[in-house]
């Protein structure tokens, strides 16, 4: 068995709160350390703090304030799933992170295309048996 699991390279995302959405533009985004972020869910509902941990390869996230005491008397972080929580606040030091706020930004703010009509059944990309069905129905 290897001694190293590989990672997976996908991003945690977590959604933005309401303010969060109407300052940026953006429903969610990647968490990344530094961010505060408030939990939804669990034993610790509505507990606030900052990411000190991401794990990618198994979806958790690490909140500073979330923590279990152990039976030696020690406390130890617990892990909470990255759907269960909220972005509060974004760290935005870094040049790359503000680069895709603002390019889904615009993608979100693009005009939509019009939506085509749905063809009837019997159009031209149905099958000869659905054809001749719809032709013994209008006959």
């Amino acid at each position: 068995m290897p001694r190293f699991l590989p990672t997976t390279k996908n991003v945690l995302s977590a959604s933005l709160s309401a303010e969060l959405i109407q300052e940026q533009k953006v429903r969610s985004l990647g968490v990344r350390n530094g961010d505060t972020v408030a939990v939804l869910r669990g034993n610790f509902q509505d507990v606030e703090g900052k990411v000190s941990r991401v794990d990618r390869r198994t979806g958790y996230v690490y909140v500073e304030g979330v923590t279990r005491e152990k039976a030696d008397g020690s406390a130890r972080q617990v892990p909470i799933h990255s759907s269960k929580i909220v972005i509060r606040r974004l760290v935005l030091d870094d040049k790359r992170r503000k680069e895709i706020l603002q390019r889904r930004a615009s993608i979100t703010s693009a005009p939509k295309l019009e939506e085509k009509p749905k063809s009837k059944r019997g159009a031209k990309g149905a099958s000869p048996r659905q054809r001749k069905k719809v032709e013994k129905k209008e006959a």
